[in-house]
């Protein structure tokens, strides 16, 4: 009875919310990775009737992952000769989830979780080793590596292009409801920008002049930003043109660190109108912390609030889950400040969960 009572809670939302013109979401992040949910149709169909039963309406799963796509690809073979990751052979598990989820009215999101990061350590490597101009480079002339991610250069109309065309074809090839960029796409480390492409983009822009040293200088920021955001607007623009009713979400990180850290403005891509919603990643591991980034996120959201939702924290593959109390409290202050959804990290997590994530 109290798990009942826990779902009702969470997913008890008021019908008709005048601020969710996308709908009431109650999405989970699927990834390959600290769980075998992607690795036969069976677990698939195993992880649909999970989330049918939590009331999950909306699956973002990771089609781009350590330099590999979740299908076969085209584009991948003809540039690199692998279709897709190994590990799943010859099956299609974007195919295969896609008519599972339908089947029981769940909308199935592209998530490109690794964006223009190209490796993760060692896996993805490969990319950068057949093409080293793909490379974003920082002041010391060296390959942008951060947090053990290492980074494509997404200034770079090559870099741009490559990333773009693989969410192209994912939009025509597959009966997708929606595409999603998050905190790496579009985005880079505010370190990158040091290549010689950026570096003579910059100064015929500026007299000839070099750009600053300093790679938090604020102008030197925004100028990046600007370019990223650009990115943005023609994926958008493209992906809309092709399919009019296809949502296009991105999951940044929290504002201004996003700016700073990896040159996300996203409260711009609110304002001028190339991002359906966002679900910002509103990560932390206590309530006082949490409602004070829920008010910062929204006052930064501005008069754009309506297409915002939140990134829940309820596990992490190192061992992490939210106690039910945290998770209660969390869901709780979204309503408090009108957010009309959100999407939980990860589904991993929701299976060791199980009892909270779990409707009677």
């Amino acid at each position: 009875m109290r798990s009942l009572i826990f779902w009702v809670f969470l997913f008890g939302f008021q019908s008709g919310f005048a601020q969710a013109p996308f709908g009431e979401i109650r999405g989970i992040w699927l990834t390959a990775q600290g769980t075998d949910a992607l690795n036969s149709r069976e677990n698939i169909q195993k992880v649909v009737a999970n989330c049918k039963k939590a009331g999950i309406n909306n699956i973002y799963v990771a089609t781009w992952n350590r330099g590999y796509t979740l299908y076969p690809s085209a584009i991948m073979m003809e540039r690199f000769g692998i279709a897709l990751d190994p590990k799943f052979g010859k099956r299609d598990p974007l195919k295969e989830l896609i008519e599972e989820a339908h089947a029981v009215k769940i909308k199935v999101h592209a998530w490109f979780e690794f964006g223009f990061a190209a490796a993760y350590r060692d896996t993805g490597a490969y990319i950068l080793k057949k093409y080293p101009y793909y490379a974003a480079i920082d002041s010391a002339g060296k390959v942008v590596e951060k947090n053990g991610f290492k980074w494509m250069n997404a200034f770079h109309p090559l870099v741009q292009n490559f990333m773009k065309s693989l969410v192209m074809e994912v939009v025509q090839k597959y009966d997708i409801d929606g595409i999603q960029g998050d905190d790496r796409m579009p985005a880079l480390p505010s370190t990158a920008g040091y290549d010689l492409y950026t570096v003579n983009a910059y100064k015929k822009e500026h007299g000839g002049l070099g750009p600053p040293s300093n790679h938090l200088d604020s102008s030197w920021i925004q100028w990046r930003a600007k370019r990223l955001n650009a990115f943005g607007k023609d994926l958008y623009q493209s992906a809309k043109a092709l399919k009019p009713k296809l949502l296009v979400s991105m999951a940044p990180s929290i504002y201004p660190w996003s700016l700073q850290e990896y040159l996300q403005d996203w409260p711009s891509w609110l304002r001028e109108g190339y991002v359906d919603y966002v679900i910002v990643q509103l990560y932390r591991y206590k309530l006082d912390e949490y409602e004070k980034i829920l008010q910062e996120t929204l006052q930064h959201a501005g008069a754009k609030k309506d297409p915002v939702y939140a990134g829940v924290l309820s596990s992490l593959a190192g061992g992490y889950l939210a106690t039910p109390e945290l998770l209660k409290g969390m869901l709780a202050l979204n309503r408090k400040y009108g957010l009309p959804g959100e999407v939980f990290f990860y589904y991993g997590g929701m299976e060791k969960q199980g009892k909270f994530f779990k409707r009677f």
